[in-house]
C-alpha cells in the first residue's frame, strides 16, 4: 500500500480576526500554496496593512518555497483577504468554489453592485466538486462543503484536509449556517463527508476561538477526534437533531464585526474597490432604518 503523503505546513493566526492562514509546501519540489490569507484591516481608523500575508512570504523565502496557489475554501465573513497582495508578490494563481457566482449574486445588489458579472471572473480557477491540482507532487482534491455558504470548499492534500469554516475544534463545533445562502441540512451533509475520511486524517481549521476552559488557541485535530468528540456533530447525532440545536444556535448570534467589508472585498477576490475621483478607496455600509427614521433622515 501506498504510504499517504504528508505535506509541510506553518500556520499562522491572525489572533484580532482569529483566522488561521496555511502555507502548504511540498517539501521535495518546494512547490506551495497558501490557504485564507488575512489582510489586516482596522474598522475603527480604515487602515490596511499587510503584517500577516508578509509573515507568510517571509516564511516561504525561509523554506525556499515558490507559491504556485492562493487557495481560498469560501468568501469570508470576518475577515478581508490578501489574496491579490500574495497574488502581485509571488505570480500565483487565486483559487475558490465554482458557485462562488451564487455568493456573488446573493451580496452584490447589498451594495449597489448588481450589473456587475456575478460569474467569479475575478479569480483566476473556480473548482468543481472533485476536482484535482498539483502542488509539486502532492495532490489536491477539492471537497464540495456547502452549508456556511453555498461556495465553501475543502483542500485534500496528502493526509491533511484544510476545512475552511466547516469544521471548529471538537470542544467549540461547527460553523454558522444562517448566512444568506447558507444551509444547516447542506452542513450536516458536508461535515459528514469529511468524517467520513479515515480516522487518522489531520484536519485543519481556519479559525479558532478557544473554548471555554481551553488555555491556548488550536487549530489542528483529525477526524477521528471530530466524531469521538465534536460537541455539535459527534458520532450519534443524527441531521434533525443537528439541524434544530444549530439553527437555535444562529438565532443567538451576532452578525461578525467585519462581515460587511470582508463581504464586498472577498467575493471579488481580494480586489478593493476602485479609488473615486480623489483617488481613496471606499468600503460601503449600507444602513437598515425603521420607517420613521426613513421618513425623518
Amino acid at each position: 500500500m501506498n504510504k499517504i503523503a504528508s505535506p509541510s505546513i506553518r500556520a499562522f493566526f491572525d489572533e484580532p480576526t482569529n483566522t488561521v492562514s496555511y502555507l502548504v509546501m511540498d517539501a521535495e519540489t518546494r512547490e506551495a500554496a497558501i490557504i485564507d490569507p488575512v489582510l489586516d484591516f482596522d474598522i475603527r481608523s480604515g487602515k490596511i496593512s499587510t503584517s500577516g500575508a508578509d509573515a507568510i512570504l517571509a516564511a516561504a523565502k525561509e523554506d525556499g518555497a515558490r507559491v504556485l496557489w492562493i487557495l481560498e475554501t469560501h468568501a469570508h465573513a470576518d475577515h478581508l483577504s490578501s489574496a491579490q497582495y500574495l497574488k502581485a508578490k509571488t505570480g500565483a494563481r487565486v483559487g475558490i468554489g465554482a458557485k462562488i457566482g451564487d455568493v456573488q449574486k446573493i451580496f452584490d445588489p447589498v451594495f449597489s453592485a448588481a450589473r456587475r458579472p456575478a460569474d467569479g471572473r475575478e479569480f483566476d480557477k473556480l473548482f468543481g466538486d472533485g476536482e484535482r491540482l498539483a502542488i509539486g507532487k502532492l495532490t489536491v482534491d477539492v471537497l464540495s462543503t456547502p452549508g456556511h455558504t453555498p461556495a465553501c470548499i475543502s483542500y485534500r492534500i496528502g493526509d491533511a484536509v484544510f476545512v475552511g469554516d466547516t469544521l471548529f475544534m471538537p470542544d467549540y463545533g461547527t460553523a454558522r449556517a444562517d448566512f444568506p445562502g447558507g444551509d444547516a441540512h447542506a452542513l450536516y451533509r458536508s461535515i459528514r463527508r469529511i468524517l467520513a475520511l479515515p480516522p487518522e486524517t489531520r484536519l485543519f481549521m481556519c479559525h479558532d476561538y478557544k473554548a471555554p476552559g481551553r488555555s491556548a488557541f488550536a487549530w489542528e485535530t483529525t477526524v477521528a477526534e471530530e466524531r469521538a468528540r465534536n460537541v455539535q456533530i459527534h458520532d450519534g447525532i443524527g441531521e434533525e437533531e443537528f439541524v434544530q440545536a444549530r439553527q437555535a444556535r444562529d438565532r443567538t448570534l451576532a452578525a461578525p464585526l467585519l462581515l460587511l467589508p470582508s463581504i464586498q472585498v472577498n467575493i471579488r477576490a481580494g480586489h478593493l474597490p476602485a479609488p473615486d475621483a480623489n483617488g481613496r478607496r471606499y468600503l460601503r455600509t449600507p444602513l437598515t432604518l425603521g420607517e420613521e427614521a426613513n421618513a425623518a433622515l
